[in-house]
Parts: C-alpha cells; sequence; structure tokens
C-alpha cells in the first residue's frame, strides 16, 4: 500500500484498494508512454477506466500520485529483498549487497515506470528529509543490521546513505550507455560497493 502521507484516502474496502491499484498500475505505464510533464490524471483515469473523480479522491495531483508510485515500487522493492535474505547466511554480506543490487536492476528492467520514477528520484520530493535515496538507505539498513547482527546506528545509516548514493549514480550511468545496463559498469558498480563496505562489513 502506497505511503499514507502521498493518499488524501486510504483505501480500506478491498474494491476500493484495488481501484488505487489500477491507477498506479495506469500511471505506471503512461509514465513509460508518456513521461511525467505530459502525464496527467485525466489520461490516468481513462487507462485505468475509473472516473476522474476517483484519481482525485485518492490523489491531489499527479505530484502525489508519481510519489504514490515510488512509494509503491520501495514497497515491492522491499519484499523482493527480503525474500532473498531469507536464503542468504547471516555473515554473508556480500551475497547480501549483491541481492539488493540485483533486485534493483531487475526491477529497473521489468517494472513498468520504474526507469523514470524508481523510489522517486526524478520527481520533486519536497523536504530533504523526504529524499528517495535516504528512504531507500534506511530501509536496507533496518534490513540488513539485524541480518547480521549488528546495530542499525548512525554510523551504519550514514554507510548505507553513501552506498546508495553511489549505486544510484553509477546504475544511471550504467542505463544511459546502454539500454540493459551496461554489464561492465554494472560490475564495476559492484566491485566499488564492496571496496567500500569491507571497510565497515568485514
Amino acid at each position: 500500500m502506497p505511503h499514507p502521507t502521498s493518499l488524501r484516502r486510504t483505501p480500506v474496502q478491498r474494491r476500493s484498494a484495488e481501484r488505487l491499484s489500477r491507477i498506479l498500475d495506469a500511471c505506471a505505464d503512461l509514465l513509460d508512454e508518456v513521461g511525467y510533464e505530459r502525464l496527467s490524471t485525466r489520461a490516468v483515469a481513462g487507462r485505468a477506466d475509473v472516473p476522474i473523480g476517483s484519481v482525485y479522491r485518492f490523489f491531489t495531483d499527479k505530484r502525489a500520485m508519481v510519489d504514490s508510485l515510488a512509494q509503491r515500487n520501495l514497497e515491492r522493492y522491499t519484499e523482493r529483498v527480503t525474500g532473498r535474505l531469507d536464503a542468504i547466511p547471516a555473515d554473508d554480506w556480500r551475497a547480501a549487497m549483491d541481492a539488493f543490487l540485483d533486485e534493483y536492476l531487475a526491477m529497473k528492467r521489468t517494472a513498468p515506470g520504474f526507469s523514470l520514477v524508481d523510489f522517486g528520484t526524478q520527481i520533486p520530493v519536497g523536504a530533504p528529509d523526504a529524499a528517495p535515496n535516504v528512504r531507500v538507505a534506511d530501509t536496507l539498513t533496518d534490513l540488513l543490521a539485524p541480518h547480521l547482527g549488528r546495530t542499525a546506528d548512525e554510523a551504519l545509516r550514514r554507510t548505507f546513505l553513501v552506498a546508495v548514493e553511489a549505486a544510484d549514480a553509477l546504475v544511471r550511468l550504467a542505463f544511459q550507455t546502454g539500454p540493459e545496463g551496461d554489464e561492465a559498469i554494472i560490475a564495476e558498480t559492484r566491485e566499488l560497493l564492496r571496496a567500500y563496505l569491507a571497510r565497515t562489513l568485514d
């Protein structure tokens, strides 16, 4: 479910939740087709086959709608990573890091709208503490720290924030270089992350 702060109304009935999901699916598809600037709430309503009033029942504007899509992306990413962690030994942080990167790359290549929005990187996000990479880093810290038997303190959060920022920039470069992500740049990204994280996690 999208983050409640981006919704005017949180759905409580299954029918309403399904309608919200259709709206976000339509939003994602249209982002791939027309981009953020040409996206409109009316076009989303038409694609989702819902009245325009249904869109405004949930969202004040397209920015709020896209922010909800970004939050849903983060939740789906978290579910995917959590599933991978269950099969990774607690002391193998390198395998965990590979899982984080692999699942991000998989969504980048296959999830509708993700190449533009991912977790909110390329849309207005408001206050600095709402920055998507901070949210991603906090999410990963909260997942990985217990898995490794470590405390999610400020130092570890800062380490993961630096890693996420670096990976974000390099993955963007990889996808600017090739439509599926330049494999050589992705390999360099893995090496950089391993070298940086080893100082803290070894």
